[in-house]
């Protein structure tokens, strides 16, 4: 499918239909995605590598391979990676929108809005 790297890392769109669309997210070591909420969608995380600090609400936990999180429509959420080595998850969002436009941000180390 398509590709893109950002400051925190990549991710890799796997497979995308009407109404899913599956990406393979990499998070470089220190890297952390935008607290962020979306309109149209929902996620579900799975770790496939690494330790994935997960943010949900007000929520902090740490995950390993294996273990996932669901991501409600319009909740805060991010993705960090604190320890050494690559993150990976499998997002699949669900949604009848699915476009990266669909991110609102409240915090970016990054400064992207």
């Amino acid at each position: 499918m398509y590709s893109e790297t950002r400051p925190w890392g990549s991710f890799h769109v796997l497979d995308e239909q009407p109404g899913f669309k599956v990406k393979r997210i990499s998070v470089t070591e220190g890297g952390r995605l935008s607290l962020q909420s979306h309109k149209f969608r929902s996620e579900h995380w799975t770790v496939v590598n690494g330790i994935a600090t997960v943010t949900v609400g007000l929520e902090v936990k740490e995950l390993t391979r294996g273990q996932s999180v669901d991501i409600p429509l319009g909740a805060k959420h991010r993705l960090e990676n604190l320890h050494n080595g690559i993150v990976e998850i499998i997002e699949v969002q669900f949604g009848d929108y699915l476009g990266e436009d669909d991110i609102i941000r409240y915090d970016d180390a990054y400064a992207r809005s």
